[in-house]
């Protein structure tokens, strides 16, 4: 299954295991129990260090294809249940790596609020392997299970266990259970599993009396094109550089097709999220991943203070924070989230697989959704608010070219209905007649567009009345010393090779700034 390629990368990955690790799988028979065999010994093969072993664990695992990560005879609390291949294939190579010994990693604050869980916790993660968010979300609570023996994981892929997604009323990836009960759903980051975390458990938050980093020169809150060009451009300046990210990345990892930005023929999210990563080590920045700033005091010294329980000080800031999916704010909503309303057509199209959905929205995001959800789904009905969709025209003429690809214009989402815990329809009213109809469905795809993450600046900066903070040609503030750039920001367009522009602009004002405010203090790291 593995191919020549993936087992050369393999061995030269696993080349410095420190631990043995051994895959144990259940006994018993299953009809894709000798895939799963196939799959784990073909693996295993890249290293002396790696092993497969058939043994009925006695209620351990789930089914003759569920197995758990030993690391020297040992169960590491790490399970998959089902074939981690597609995008969980990373997900299986990390969790080996960090096994063996490879170091995580991660920031020294979120090492201990992990370390500081008493109680036991058993997460289990439903997942798609056609979900390109579910990675995150399985990768980071492995590595709490390797960090704190009290934390246990399972990856159960929901297409071998369709019995437990109708069981759990799932119709939407991750969807995360912890002790039994659903924890998280939907794309949620690192960030947001230690926010669910803190607020569960408080005790476990970091008390803030870690040694406080040194005076900043400059800290960037954001880590999307924006974020990661601003921070380079002010490492290449000698200065004390921090930046903050809930994830490195940001709404860029959501995006599967990128074509437009210059230079670059044709890449992914996930991997001009990588090239960023990459880049940006090759810079001293401090990184303070997974956490986000909660609370901005103005002053010539700015004082951050993080959702880890931390406080950074800093000379300057920018602000890189971009934007979220905008919510439609209509009943049955929120409350469907998970079971029948979603966000990303990618993750969660297989769910609906044959059945009936709407996407709300006739942008280039809503037309882009209804078209890769009508190989999936029986019908896609597109709900444009205004009277013409927003879409390119490109996109538009393919859409109309689809058999199953309804169009309606001028119409407002009203309400969206469920009955027995799953979504069943969508009220909507003509905007010119103003007739009130319901359309039966199964699910609901909202693409309406971003909302800037902007609500910590409030009384901080100046913002418009759609939450962008209000900036100048060169990413000045209404604050001195706090600088801002990106999608947050009221600079129109909002693209990424645009974003990276003004992510460089912004530290380049900002390093003008320390310039003329540098009588006090050395400037340079």
């Amino acid at each position: 299954m593995l191919t020549r390629e993936i087992k050369e990368a393999l061995m030269g990955y696993t080349a410095n295991m420190k631990n043995r690790v051994t895959f144990v799988v259940q006994t018993g028979e299953h009809e894709k129990r000798a895939e799963l065999m196939s799959f784990l010994k073909d693996f295993a093969k890249v290293s002396e260090n790696i092993g497969v072993e058939e043994r009925d664990t006695a209620g351990q695992l789930r089914s003759p294809v569920s197995f758990l990560l030993e690391v020297d005879g040992t169960p590491n609390g790490i399970q998959f249940s089902g074939i981690p291949s597609g995008h969980e294939f990373n997900s299986l190579v990390l969790a080996v790596l960090h096994s063996s010994g490879t170091p995580l990693k991660m920031d020294d604050s979120l090492k201990k609020i992990i370390t500081n869980v008493q109680t036991p916790l058993k997460f289990e993660v439903y997942v798609s392997l056609s979900c390109h968010n579910c990675p995150d979300v399985v990768q980071a609570i492995n590595q709490f299970a390797t960090i704190n023996p009290n934390i246990s994981t399972e990856t159960i892929d929901g297409g071998v266990y369709p019995e437990l997604i109708e069981e759990n009323d799932i119709q939407g990836v991750p969807t995360v259970f912890l002790n039994g009960e659903v924890f998280a759903n939907g794309k949620v980051d690192t960030a947001q599993l230690l926010d669910k975390l803190m607020k569960k458990y408080p005790e476990i938050a970091n008390t803030g009396t870690e040694e406080a980093l040194p005076l900043q020169d400059v800290t960037i809150i954001g880590g999307g094109p924006a974020g990661v060009s601003a921070a380079i451009y002010a490492a290449r300046k000698g200065l004390k550089v921090t930046m903050i990210a809930d994830r490195l990345g940001g709404q860029v990892k959501d995006t599967m097709g990128i074509e437009n930005l210059i230079s670059v023929p044709k890449t992914t999210g996930p991997e001009l999220a990588g090239a960023l990563q990459a880049h940006l080590n090759e810079y001293d920045i401090t990184m303070k991943e997974h956490f986000r700033v909660e609370k901005v005091e103005k002053g010539e010294i700015k004082t951050l203070h993080l959702s880890s329980g931390e406080k950074i000080e800093t000379r300057s800031l920018i602000v890189a924070t971009g934007a979220k999916w905008r919510e439609l704010g209509i009943p049955g909503e929120k409350e469907n989230i998970g079971n029948g309303v979603a966000y990303c057509p990618h993750c969660d199209g297989p769910f609906f697989k044959g059945k009936d959905v709407a996407v709300i929205g006739g942008g280039n995001s809503g037309i882009e959704a209804a078209l890769d959800l009508a190989g999936i789904v029986k019908s896609v009905t597109v709900f444009e608010f205004l009277p013409e969709l927003k879409a390119d025209r490109v996109l538009v003429e393919q859409a109309e070219a689809r058999d199953n690809i309804t169009i309606m214009k001028n119409v407002a989402s009203k309400q969206i209905i469920a009955e027995g815990g799953k979504v069943t329809g969508l009220e909507y009213q003509d905007r010119e007649t103003e007739k009130v109809q319901t359309k039966e469905l199964n699910g609901v795809f909202v693409q309406i567009g971003l909302v800037p993450n902007s609500s910590f600046l409030k009384d901080v900066v100046e913002l418009s009345q759609y939450g962008e903070v209000v900036i100048d040609e060169r990413g000045k503030t209404s604050e001195p010393g706090i600088f801002a750039c990106g999608d947050v920001t009221t600079v129109p367009y909002k693209q990424i090779v645009v974003a990276m522009g003004e992510g460089a602009k912004a530290s380049l004002a900002a390093f003008d700034y320390l310039l003329m405010n540098s009588n006090t203090e050395q400037q340079a790291a």
